[in-house]
């Protein structure tokens, strides 16, 4: 019984030692939300960013990540000319991460050239939405 005494204190002093969420879920956990916009309203796109500054308010701007996914007609919205600019250069300069699907510019004939300078891209807009959910990202539509 002696030695069960010692692993014990073993066991109790390494604890001690390690920090409180060594090996746990941080502290401090980072949520992160995905938008999808497939829609050319410009009402969707206020919303849209209304909503993903209203996270970042909530939460706190360290504390999210935040990534709109942008295809189909919603592709509008992002183009060099769009009348959302200062509302996408405001998001992104807070961190939001705005993405255009390539499979929606090439079946529109568009290249990068024709699209909104502060943007970014992915392959497939669908799968990057599937991608996400599976990371465990909470998916909004406005």
């Amino acid at each position: 019984m002696w030695w069960l005494k010692g692993v014990l204190l073993s066991v109790l002093l390494l604890q001690a030692a390690l920090p409180a969420n060594a090996g746990g879920p941080s502290a401090k956990s980072v949520h992160k939300v995905v938008f999808q916009v497939s829609d050319n309203e410009p009402q969707k796109w206020y919303l849209t960013l209304s909503n993903a500054k209203n996270v970042q308010q909530e939460l706190g701007m360290m504390n999210v990540q935040i990534e709109i996914v942008v295809y189909g007609p919603g592709l509008d919205m992002v183009l060099l000319e769009t009348e959302m600019a200062e509302k996408i250069d405001e998001a992104v300069s807070r961190g939001v991460k705005i993405v255009a699907c390539e499979n929606t510019m090439i079946g529109r004939k568009l290249t990068h050239a024709d699209m909104y300078p502060s943007i970014g891209y992915v392959k497939a807009g669908v799968v990057e939405l599937m991608k996400r959910q599976r990371e465990g990202w909470a998916y909004i539509r406005p």
